[in-house]
């Protein structure tokens, strides 16, 4: 359709054309109001002639290059304009007594059609300045066209637009600097951005890779218009995602850093090209992206103590071999000189581009088994486990996000739980260490949060002889901020939860690490919605409900006192409390004997 509309452009100019040819020969054949049909007809001429400069400027300009929205728009109100004076003057020709009747009535009429086509006359002036300024570098046109007198932010976009689609290189930057500026400010501005043809500008000049300036300025300007799933869609429909992709991969670090927060802008808004940037694999420049610096553990004395097998150095090779794949080719000469740029760049530029990654790849694998698959493939869990372990602040936390997110992926999908975070394997073991140690020595409770979900989310990869996990999650029991507090009992209550095959083990190390205790003074506290703790207890109850601690914290009472009020807000949970209770009874026989037992 973009190509048919591109080829029309002079037909639609040469309908108001014609329309002012016409309005002419009927002003010089006019019977009535003579001099006022001779102005009509000296304003035509000067209209049409602007309209036919408009026709040799789009007859000129190279395919694609010609920003044609406002030229449209203006056109169509000029033939409108146009058509009200043509039909006026055509009513001059009458005579006799209906001239004159005609010849009062029409004063007002002229003076209006007069300043409509004095506005024509303006509004085409306007839109030839605005491309005659283009070509010659003169940069956006700042003045109103009365087309946009009710709408002005209509002939900035107009304007801005149409420098970044066919100006000079400096004018296109300051142009896409001020469409970011004007996305940033309402969603209304950036909704006209996008219906008045914004979006392929931008991505072209994003592409071209003029400058780094440029890109950067066409960046910004699309992640600031992609804040809602439907604009990133019409984005994405562009074929932006593997332009995008390509740019992230070859440019410039000051670059990279731009691309990779409109990726996490983009991938966060919209699942639908979550998955199309995971198709198209932009997982490995940003695990290649992140991992610059780093430098991981040597894996061959981690496979072989000893003198290696045969065995063991087919699979180191194949290691060696998959990691330098998980790297991006750099066939162009450019590709090398931004390979050498990026060795000498500050540290802080580089920190600020580890930080872009590390949170797109965080927004990539939220709920995206194909992309936490990618990432978990590459070294991506290795990666992330050493900047969680030596950096700080939002490198830390963007990274522990990323593994929360693989983790609760991993959650619902056996597959990649088995092969990810199997726990015999260095990614996993790497993992679980730097997860475990902000659980035991972090402050923040952003970084604990993350922590505490990700261990809950693999409670189910855990052997029962594992014995670092529960006791720190139990300490979190008793955390002073309850949302800490309540997350461990989520966790804990993953590990305890009856679908889990080692939840007797797991439920017997809770109550060991004094967890009942801890349990019941984080119930006690009210004003709050209390199922995830009361859940936890209901699984200790089936699991060890003989356990003397539950017996002495009153575990039957309290389940039996909250039962009621947490499934009126729970009803899912129904079952489960009527088991627990029917399950402590059996072993804390008297104790329920004066209570009116829970009717499921």
């Amino acid at each position: 359709m973009a190509d048919v509309e591109e080829k029309s452009v002079q037909d639609e100019l040469s309908l108001p054309i014609l329309l002012a040819d016409r309005l002419i020969k009927s002003a010089q054949v006019a019977e009535s109001s003579k001099s006022d049909c001779a102005e009509l007809a000296k304003q035509a001429d000067r209209l049409s002639q602007k309209l036919r400069s408009a026709v040799r400027l789009s007859v000129s300009s190279t395919p694609h290059s010609l920003y044609d929205r406002p030229l449209r728009r203006i056109s169509a109100d000029v033939y409108k304009n146009l058509e009200r004076a043509l039909t006026l003057v055509r009513k001059c020709k009458h005579s006799g007594v209906l001239r004159q009747v005609f010849a009062i009535a029409a004063t007002a009429d002229f003076r209006k059609v007069s300043g409509l086509l004095e506005s024509s006359i303006a509004d085409v002036t306007w839109l030839l300045s605005i491309f005659e300024n283009s070509d010659s570098g003169g940069g956006a046109t700042l003045s109103l066209p009365p087309i946009a007198s009710n709408d002005p932010i209509l002939a900035m976009l107009w304007s801005s637009i149409a420098s970044v689609q066919m100006g000079q290189l400096r004018d296109r930057i300051d142009a896409a600097n001020n469409l970011a500026s004007l996305a940033r400010d309402n969603d209304r501005n950036k909704k006209m951005i996008v219906e008045e043809g914004g979006v392929v500008p931008l991505l072209k000049l994003l592409k071209e890779g003029a400058s780094a300036e440029a890109q950067i300025a066409a960046a910004a300007a699309l992640s600031n218009l992609g804040s809602d799933q439907e604009r990133v869609r019409f984005i994405a429909r562009e074929l932006a995602v593997p332009m995008i992709i390509k740019v992230l991969a070859d440019s410039p670090i000051k670059v990279q850093v731009a691309v990779a927060n409109l990726v996490a802008k983009m991938v966060e808004m919209d699942p639908m090209v979550q998955e199309e940037f995971g198709r198209e694999n932009v997982t490995r420049p940003l695990v290649t992206l992140l991992s610059i610096d780093t430098v991981l553990d040597d894996p061959i004395p981690k496979l072989q103590p000893g003198k290696p097998s045969l065995h063991s150095l087919v699979q180191i090779n194949k290691e060696l071999a998959r990691d330098s794949f998980n790297h991006i080719p750099h066939s162009s000469s450019s590709s090398s000189l931004h390979k050498k740029e990026r060795g000498v760049e500050s540290p802080e530029l580089k920190l600020e581009l580890k930080i872009s990654c590390a949170k797109a790849l965080w927004k990539l694998s939220r709920g995206s088994l194909l992309n936490s698959r990618k990432i978990t493939e590459t070294k991506g869990l290795l990666v992330l486990a050493k900047l969680i372990e030596k950096e700080s602040g939002n490198l830390q936390s963007n990274c522990l996000m990323a593994v929360m997110e693989l983790a609760a992926v991993a959650e619902s999908n056996t597959d990649l739980r088995r092969v990810a975070f199997k726990p015999n394997s260095p990614a996993a073991k790497a993992v679980l260490e730097q997860i475990l140690r902000v659980v035991n020595e972090e402050s923040s409770l952003e970084l604990l949060i993350s922590a505490i979900r990700s261990i809950g989310s693999l409670a189910r990869t855990f052997p029962a002889k594992e014995s670092r996990i529960i006791g720190p999650l139990v300490a979190q029991l008793g955390h002073r901020k309850i949302d800490v507090a309540s997350e461990a009992a989520v966790a804990l209550g993953k590990f305890a939860c009856l679908d889990n095959f080692n939840c007797l083990e797991h439920s017997k190390a809770i109550i060991d690490a004094d967890g009942v205790s801890q349990l019941m003074n984080l119930i006690r506290i009210s004003g709050r919605d209390q199922v995830n703790e009361l859940v936890l207890l209901c699984f200790l109850a089936l699991n060890v409900g003989n356990s003397k601690a539950l017996e002495q914290a009153r575990a039957l009472s309290v389940i039996e006192g909250a039962a009621r009020t947490v499934v009126a807000q729970h009803p899912d949970r129904r079952e489960l409390f009527a088991k627990a209770i029917h399950h402590l009874t059996l072993y804390q026989a008297g104790v329920h004997t004066h209570r009116q037992a829970f009717a499921p």
